[in-house]
């Protein structure tokens, strides 16, 4: 990266106030999840965690300008980056070129335009929704909005709690939201006059009317069980996974937020890997909605490395959920993630900036045969014939972005196919080790999959 870039990046963030920090921050959190945020505490770290995300790179400084543009600093617009507030609305109004949403436009504006007693009035008529420690006096209105979004109460598509909030005393900031509502309800009209998409309302197994998406029911507390298979150390010292435990934190602290009975078991030999799946297929699910698993390991094609150094197949490890095998999940999804190489040749790169997380390593192995059944999905962390990567430091690179996704997508009800489709494109825009790592999703589910948000709880509380 040019001393020039580093400077300019540099000479931006010195000019910038923390409450100015903290609005960039908050206009961002559609691309860069809270918890990847909580760190930065300075302008020069967030730039750092947007480079890595690929939202601003030489070359292409728009999502800096569009930052700069949102929260008024149009010095620095000026003076640095060579563009002006009559430029920046030219080209905010070419369809697709804003990169901070409308939603989280309107929360920005209201945030702004609330007096520090209306903020005190939004605290007071939270105290039945949010903790008493996310209600502070120094608690400024964009956290008190993330904690709204964080507990469900607000989202893109539900703005009513804080309609009714604001109704009581700012009258025309409420009408805001009916504004960008109504304007909406037209703009998905439009859509849908050429692409009609109807997702169904019906209780789960029943049919409806024009062809609709069901969603599968999600309904219990927990979900069901997140089995995380994990092996870290192999009899061969030189095998050993480093970086394989922060997946395993990762995942844990995301399925638990999402409600799952999550067990992490570490180090198992080839015949423990069957064995565990097998017991977990024989548990009685019906209480259940969902069974998910994740298998980080070595290996090689079409099988899975034990620290033994032994191999099990995967199509047997799948089998054993098949109906007639796992009753109890008969037309329940059953996912099943697997972090390893499905070949041992590095995927050509494009020309596109080199990823700086660190030393990478492969994991070598599979390709997944499912078996013939409904309600399955497989998600790879690369296509066949291919390696995968996992830094030493940070965990593997697929992943570390699959949970990402998960924290930054549930809360705004996406389903799991459009999160996967996400961690497909952030991951297959990186260059790892000189190489591109592409993941893989093979899929028989019948319905949407939308991972419920637990009210009143944050991912925070799941961490402790």
């Amino acid at each position: 990266m040019s001393s020039d870039f580093r400077k300019l990046l540099f000479d931006i963030s010195e000019a910038l106030a923390t409450e100015e920090l903290a609005a960039l921050k908050f206009l961002s959190l559609e691309h860069v999840p809270v918890r990847k945020q909580e760190d930065t505490e300075e302008p020069k770290a967030f730039f750092e965690v947007l480079k890595e995300k690929g939202m601003i790179e030489v070359g292409d400084l728009f999502f800096l300008k569009e930052l700069l543009y949102r929260i008024n600093r149009i010095d620095l617009l000026a003076s640095h980056l060579g563009s002006s507030r009559e430029e920046m609305e030219r080209e905010l109004q070419v369809p697709g070129k804003a990169k901070v949403s409308a939603y989280r436009q309107l929360l920005y504006g209201i945030a702004e335009n609330l007096t520090p007693d209306d903020v005190r009035s939004v605290k007071f008529l939270l105290q039945e929704k949010l903790p008493k420690n996310k209600l502070r006096d120094n608690a400024s209105m964009l956290k008190i909005l993330v904690e709204m979004e964080r507990n469900g109460i607000i989202k893109e598509d539900d703005l009513t709690m804080l309609k009714s909030i604001l109704k009581v005393f700012r009258a025309d900031l409420k009408i805001k939201i009916d504004n960008y509502e109504e304007k909406t309800k037209e703009n998905d009209s439009n859509e849908n006059l050429s692409f009609p998409v109807c997702v169904s309302t019906h209780p789960p197994g029943q049919g409806a009317e024009g062809g609709c998406v069901e969603s599968y029911k999600m309904e219990n507390n927990p979900h069901g069980y997140c089995v995380i298979l994990n092996n870290y150390r192999f009899k061969n010292p030189d095998e050993t996974r480093e970086g394989t435990v922060e997946d395993g934190k990762a995942l844990k602290r995301v399925f638990k937020w999402l409600q799952f009975d999550t067990t992490e078991y570490m180090d198992l030999e080839a015949k423990q890997i069957f064995a565990k799946v097998k017991e977990y297929s024989k548990k009685d699910h019906s209480n259940m909605d969902c069974f998910v698993c994740f298998i980080l390991s070595h290996g090689e094609k079409d099988k899975i490395k034990g620290t033994d150094r032994e191999h099990v197949n995967i199509k047997d490890l799948l089998s054993c959920f098949s109906g007639s095998n796992c009753p109890s999940l008969a037309g329940k999804p059953k996912l099943f993630f697997i972090q390893a190489c499905q070949g041992c040749v590095g995927h050509p790169a494009v020309t596109v900036k080199e990823d700086s997380s660190g030393h990478l390593e492969m994991d070598a192995i599979p390709l997944p045969s499912i078996p013939d059944q409904s309600d399955v999905l497989v998600g790879m962390a690369t296509v066949e014939d291919f390696e995968c990567y996992r830094s030493i430091e940070m965990g593997s690179v697929y992943i570390q972005c699959l949970c990402e996704k998960m924290e930054l997508l549930c809360p705004l009800h996406k389903d799991l196919m459009t999160i996967l489709t996400e961690v497909n494109k952030e991951v297959g825009r990186r260059v790892l080790n000189g190489w591109k790592q592409m993941p893989k999703i093979t899929s028989t589910l019948r319905k949407q999959l939308i991972f419920q948000i637990p009210q009143c709880q944050s991912i925070e509380k799941q961490e402790k």
